[in-house]
């Protein structure tokens, strides 16, 4: 997600191990700098977010809320029903 360019801005000052900031001399010019730290935060960001939803959410699939989908076959079968729903009305 980029932002737009009329988005309000702050600016931070951010220390980063010299190895690191050479690297990033290497790849993205000076003035691409900026766009790129945020898209990077962007991603991990979004990354840390999913983790987040999973810890939350962990354990609340079970077999006993789900007995018809403990077997591999029984997984098999309902993707294959899905699949074939995707198809249906469709010429």
């Amino acid at each position: 997600m980029a932002y737009p360019q009329s988005t309000s801005q702050k600016k931070i000052t951010v220390i980063l191990p010299k190895p690191l900031l050479e690297k990033l001399d290497e790849y993205v010019p000076a003035r691409g700098r900026s766009r790129f730290i945020a898209e990077a935060i962007e991603e991990r960001l979004a990354l840390v977010e999913q983790l987040a939803v999973l810890d939350e959410t962990a354990g609340t699939w079970t077999d006993e809320r789900h007995p018809e989908m403990r077997t591999d076959e029984d997984i098999d079968r309902w993707i294959e029903n899905l699949r074939a729903s995707w198809s249906d009305g469709k010429s």
